[in-house]
């Protein structure tokens, strides 16, 4: 694993050699990978979905973005947590539109991970969902739920990329999960 200011510097050459993606995959593949397996955890635990499938369809999503200006490594990783949320989310509507006779022929390797829960999918849609009503009242809320939830991002580092204090995203993270848990059992 590569040192917080050498991701940075590597992130601050993006704009000028898309080959940087590379050497900043190398250095945060395994931070990658505990993100996705931590996610994965949290599904259904007799899934097929591999942590490292998950990781390099993150990464080509994060390549395909290439316009994005990353501020250092924690903001990095933030935003492979918010391409985590949609690629498992985009997953569950393509799954949830199969189940009312979508095309069968369009099915990723991401389907192992819906494959024994069926009522996993309509929650992680309807938390979604509640994610995109939050967003309409505070932003920042639901940017720590995508990092903590969905990127298992520690405390510290959804601090250090959002640029805020740690006690502000406990706050931030207990106000999330129970306007959410309101949200979620109406």
């Amino acid at each position: 694993m590569g040192s917080p200011e050498d991701v940075t510097r590597l992130l601050n050459n993006i704009k000028k050699d898309d080959s940087v993606y590379d050497q900043i995959y190398d250095l945060v593949y395994d931070e990658l990978k505990q993100m996705a397996e931590y996610r994965i955890r949290l599904e259904s635990p007799d899934h097929t979905f591999s942590r490292t499938e998950l990781v390099h369809e993150t990464y080509l999503k994060m390549v395909r973005q290439s316009d994005t200006d990353f501020n250092n490594r924690s903001h990095f990783l933030a935003i492979a947590s918010n391409c985590m949320r949609q690629i498992l989310i985009d997953h569950a509507r393509r799954k949830n539109a199969v189940k009312r006779g979508g095309d069968q022929d369009k099915m990723t390797y991401v389907d192992g991970l819906f494959s024994k829960n069926k009522e996993m999918i309509q929650e992680l849609i309807d938390l979604d969902d509640a994610l995109e009503r939050l967003s309409k009242l505070n932003p920042r809320l639901t940017e720590v739920v995508t990092m903590r939830f969905f990127g298992g991002m520690k405390v510290e580092e959804v601090a250090e990329a959002l640029d805020i204090s740690e006690s502000t995203v406990h706050r931030d993270w207990l106000k999330a999960r129970g306007w959410l848990h309101k949200e979620l059992k109406m």
